[in-house]
């Protein structure tokens, strides 16, 4: 359940290197990395289990839709297998929902037509929405074909919060999956988001989350 971030600004390659093995050896779902760092991960994580994601229009969200289709049709190029797509909250809170949703929709057409297998998550960057424009992100996700929302770039004012994994749960029901993202770093921030029915974490700290299950 534990995507594994290396975002940091000031990540290097090593840094990645060294995230994609813990990743490996600790049985994780995906490793995160910004663009530039795609072809590392890809490479590092070639023949595990452990997915390859890229970030798109990160941590803002603000780039023009045909400049996160760009993104994508890159990162994939380059070898990603997930997407964690920021969307644009800034339209979204200006009752731009048409534009939003057509985003959305064109990331999803791209992503899916490359391959079936990859997998679209959408970051809503909840900490700058309020419970109803929350609830229409989460709408427009479900319309769109993503595969999860996220909470989270774990680069705005707040990160994850049970209250807002359990709204979005409830907003999207079984039909997507829900990840918590930004400022996970505990085991038992963990179990409460899981509880609030988030399906993946993303954390940058994942060994320390999993040496807690030690007895």
């Amino acid at each position: 359940m534990l995507d594994h971030s290396v975002l940091r600004p000031d990540s290097t390659e090593e840094d990645v290197k060294n995230g994609c093995k813990l990743a490996v050896d600790l049985g994780l779902a995906a490793v995160v990395v910004n663009p530039t760092h795609v072809p590392i991960a890809a490479t590092s994580l070639k023949g595990s289990r452990v997915k390859t994601c890229s970030v798109v229009s990160f941590p803002f969200g603000l780039s023009t839709k045909e400049v996160k289709l760009a993104e994508t049709r890159n990162v994939l190029a380059l070898g990603a297998e997930e997407i964690d797509m920021v969307m644009n909250f800034s339209a979204l809170r200006s009752g731009q929902e048409a534009y939003v949703l057509a985003e959305i929709k064109g990331v999803m057409e791209m992503a899916k037509t490359y391959s079936k297998k990859i997998t679209v998550k959408l970051i809503l960057e909840t900490c700058y929405l309020n419970e109803n424009e929350k609830k229409k992100a989460c709408l427009l996700a479900v319309e769109g074909g993503v595969d999860f929302v996220k909470t989270s770039t774990g680069f705005g004012p707040t990160g994850a919060t049970v209250d807002d994994v359990h709204l979005m749960r409830q907003a999207v029901g079984s039909r997507v999956g829900v990840k918590a993202a930004g400022g996970i770093r505990t085991m038992e921030q963990t179990l409460r988001m899981v509880e609030a029915g988030a399906d993946r974490i993303g954390t940058s700290s994942s060994l320390s989350i999993l040496n807690a299950m030690q007895p």
